[in-house]
C-alpha cells in the first residue's frame, strides 16, 4: 500500500516537473476586474502604480485575471472611490485613503498623518508591525480587503505665491492639502482646500488658492505649479511617507481562488515598492530643472513646524477620546512610531547627514 502510495505522488511529481504546473493556472476561469484609481492619467509614478499592478496580474496569470484601469472621474469621481468598492460598483480602487477622513479620521493612518511614520517606518508597521491586522479589522466595516500599493517618499512643502517666514504668514492662507493635514493646517491659522489632482493648476493660476502642495517635483513638474507659485517649500510635516491603498471588495476578492489571491497580494506588494523606486530616481534631475527655471526653495520655519507638532499631538489625544477605531489603530501606530525614531536617530540619520555634507 505504501509503495502504491509512494508511486502516485511521484507521478505527480514527475508531471508537475515536466512542465505542466501552468496549467492549473490556464485551467483557472478568466476574470476581468475593473480599477477606479482617485488620480489623473498623466502622473504616470502614482497612476501608474494601479497600471504597474495590472500588468503584473495579468502576466502572472498567463493572461486569464485582468485588471482594467481607470483615472479618476471616469467610472467615478476621484474621492468616491471608497464608496464604489464598497457597494461593489467596481471591484477594486487605487488610492490615498487620508482622503475620506470625513468618513473616519482612521483613514487617515492608513496613509499619512502629520508627524507620522517615514515610507520605510511604515512599511515596516504594515507588513511586519500590526498595521496591516488593525486596517483589515477597520476596512471590514466598508466590505474592504486592504493591501499596501505604494508609497511618495517624504514629499516636499508645497508651492506658495510668497514665501513662508513665520507663523504669521500662515493666517488666512488658502492652500490645497490633501485630507486630514489640512485639519492641522487649520488649527495653525491656514484655510485648507481638499481639491483632486488634476483640478489644483487651475485653482492655483486663478487665485482661488494661494498655494497648494502635492507630491514631489517629478509630480509637480508635470502638473506645472512652477508656472503660477515659484517659491517651494521643504519638508511636508504632513507627509512624511504617505502609502497608497488597493482597496478590494471583499466579496469579489473571497470569489477569488487561492492562487488569484496570492498573484494580488504579489502584485499590490511589488507596485509598492516599484512606486517609490521611481520616486526617488526621477526626483533629483526635476528638482534641479525646477531650480534652473527659476523656482525658489526655502525651508519651512521651525516656529510653524512647532506650532503645528504641538497642535496635532493635541487634536490625536482628543480624537482618542471620542473615536474608538482612532484609539485603536492610532494607539499602536504611535508606540510604533516613538520605537521607530529612536532607532532611526542613530543609523539612518547618522549615516544620512555625515553623506550629505560630502562633496560627491
Amino acid at each position: 500500500m505504501e509503495r502504491r502510495k509512494f508511486l502516485q505522488n511521484a507521478g505527480i511529481a514527475g508531471i508537475l516537473a515536466a512542465g505542466a504546473a501552468p496549467a492549473i493556472v490556464h485551467a483557472q476561469q478568466a476574470i476581468r476586474w475593473r480599477l477606479a484609481s482617485s488620480f489623473p492619467k498623466a502622473l504616470d509614478t502614482i497612476y501608474g502604480a494601479a497600471e504597474t499592478f495590472s500588468k503584473k496580474v495579468k502576466d502572472m496569470s498567463g493572461g486569464k485575471f485582468e485588471i482594467s484601469v481607470h483615472a479618476g472621474g471616469e467610472l467615478m469621481p476621484a474621492f468616491g472611490v471608497v464608496d464604489g468598492v464598497q457597494q461593489g460598483t467596481v471591484e477594486c480602487a487605487h488610492t490615498a485613503p487620508y482622503y475620506f477622513f470625513g468618513k473616519d479620521e482612521t483613514f487617515a493612518i492608513d496613509c499619512a498623518i502629520p508627524f507620522g511614520l517615514n515610507s520605510r517606518q511604515m512599511t515596516a508597521w504594515m507588513y511586519q508591525g500590526n498595521g496591516m491586522k488593525l486596517f483589515r479589522e477597520f476596512y471590514s466595516q466598508y466590505n474592504i480587503v486592504n493591501f499596501p500599493m505604494g508609497n511618495t517618499g517624504a514629499q516636499m512643502g508645497g508651492w506658495y505665491r510668497k514665501e513662508v517666514q513665520s507663523l504669521a504668514d500662515m493666517k488666512g492662507l488658502k492652500m490645497r492639502i490633501g485630507g486630514f493635514g489640512g485639519r492641522i493646517l487649520a488649527g495653525i491659522g491656514g484655510v485648507p482646500q481638499n481639491i483632486p489632482g488634476g483640478e489644483i493648476y487651475q485653482a492655483l493660476e486663478k487665485g482661488t488658492i494661494d498655494a497648494t502642495e502635492w507630491v514631489g517635483p517629478y509630480d509637480d513638474q508635470k502638473l506645472g505649479f512652477y508656472k503660477v507659485a515659484k517659491h517651494y517649500a521643504y519638508p511636508a510635516w504632513w507627509e512624511g511617507g504617505p502609502q497608497l491603498t488597493l482597496y478590494v471588495n471583499n466579496k469579489a476578492y473571497d470569489a477569488l481562488t487561492p492562487d488569484y489571491k496570492a498573484m494580488i497580494e504579489a502584485a499590490a506588494s511589488h507596485a509598492h515598492v516599484d512606486m517609490q523606486a521611481k520616486y526617488d530616481a526621477r526626483n533629483p534631475q526635476a528638482l534641479k530643472e525646477l531650480v534652473a527655471s527659476g523656482t525658489k526653495l526655502f525651508r519651512l520655519p521651525k516656529d510653524t513646524m512647532d506650532a503645528a507638532f504641538k497642535f496635532a499631538e493635541a487634536h490625536y489625544a482628543e480624537l482618542s477620546d471620542k473615536n474608538p477605531n482612532w484609539k485603536k489603530v492610532y494607539t499602536d501606530y504611535k508606540a510604533f512610531r516613538k520605537e521607530q525614531n529612536l532607532w532611526f536617530r542613530f543609523a539612518e540619520a547618522g549615516y544620512d547627514s555625515y553623506m550629505q555634507a560630502q562633496k560627491l
